[in-house]
C-alpha cells in the first residue's frame, strides 16, 4: 500500500536511482502519472516531460482501441493490428476514425503544453510512468511511439499492476520496474490511502513546480562548476 501517488513516486525514484541509469528523462502519463512521475524526476534529478495519448475506438465501441494517437512532432499514430483485422478495418476508414479523435489530442495538447514542444528522448534513457496499470493498454502504445523517437533505452515505472501486465510490458520495453504485483488485482485507488482525481490545473500546477524545481538543480551545478573553476585558478597562481 501507498500513502498517496507522492509516496509511490519516491518509492519508485529509490529503485531507479539504485539503477544509475545514463542520462534519464522522465515521461508521465496524464492525469494520475503526473504526481508519481514529479517525485521520480526530483530523485534522479531528471527532466520531467508529458505523454499525451488518445486511444482511438472501434467502431460502435469507443471503449476497444483500433488505435491511439501520442503527441509529438509529428504526432505518432500506433495500430491495435488485431481490433483493426477483427473488424475489417481499411485504411480509409483508420484515417476517418483517427481524424475524429485529433482534435481532443489538440486540446489536451493545448491544455497541457500551449506552445511547447514535447522534449527529445533521443539518445536518452527513456523512463514512462503511471500510477498503475490494470492491462498496461495506454503504456504499451506509449512504448511503441517512443521506440520511434531513438532513445537508448526504454524503463516502465509503476507502482502497481497484475503480473500478467508486467510480463507484457517487459516484452516491449527495455527493463520494467512494478513496485506491487498483485495476483487478484483490485481497483487501482485500492492500493492507496488517498486517491484522489486530478484535475488540469493541478496537473500544470506539478509541472511548473517540477521545472522550477529543475532550475534550481541547474543553476547550483552551475554555481558549483563556477566555485570550483575559481578555487583551480587560485591554486594554480
Amino acid at each position: 500500500m501507498f500513502r498517496d501517488r507522492q509516496d509511490a513516486g519516491q518509492k519508485l525514484g529509490a529503485s531507479l536511482e539504485a539503477l544509475q541509469l545514463r542520462d534519464p528523462i522522465v515521461l508521465a502519463l496524464p492525469r494520475g502519472g503526473v504526481p508519481v512521475a514529479a517525485e521520480i524526476a526530483k530523485v534522479l534529478k531528471a527532466p520531467l516531460d508529458l505523454m499525451i495519448v488518445r486511444k482511438v475506438g472501434a467502431p460502435g465501441n469507443p471503449e476497444l482501441a483500433v488505435a491511439a494517437i501520442v503527441d509529438g512532432d509529428p504526432p505518432d499514430v500506433v495500430l491495435n493490428r488485431e481490433i483493426v483485422e477483427a473488424y475489417a478495418l481499411g485504411d480509409s476508414a483508420l484515417r476517418v476514425l483517427i481524424a475524429q479523435e485529433r482534435p481532443e489530442l489538440e486540446r489536451r495538447r493545448e491544455i497541457f503544453r500551449g506552445k511547447e514542444l514535447p522534449q527529445s528522448v533521443a539518445g536518452k534513457t527513456a523512463i514512462v510512468v503511471d500510477d498503475g496499470a490494470a492491462t498496461g493498454t495506454t503504456m504499451k502504445v506509449a512504448i511503441r511511439a517512443l521506440k520511434r523517437r531513438s532513445p537508448r533505452q526504454i524503463v516502465v515505472a509503476l507502482p502497481v499492476a497484475p503480473p500478467e501486465t508486467v510480463e507484457e510490458l517487459a516484452q516491449e520495453a527495455d527493463l520494467t520496474i512494478c513496485l506491487i504485483q498483485p495476483a487478484r488485482f483490485r481497483a487501482l485507488g485500492y492500493y492507496y490511502g488517498s486517491f484522489p482525481q486530478l484535475s488540469d490545473s493541478e496537473v500544470l500546477e506539478m509541472m511548473a513546480m517540477a521545472r522550477e524545481d529543475r532550475r534550481h538543480v541547474a543553476e547550483k551545478r552551475h554555481s558549483g562548476a563556477n566555485a570550483a573553476g575559481k578555487s583551480r585558478h587560485k591554486a594554480g597562481t
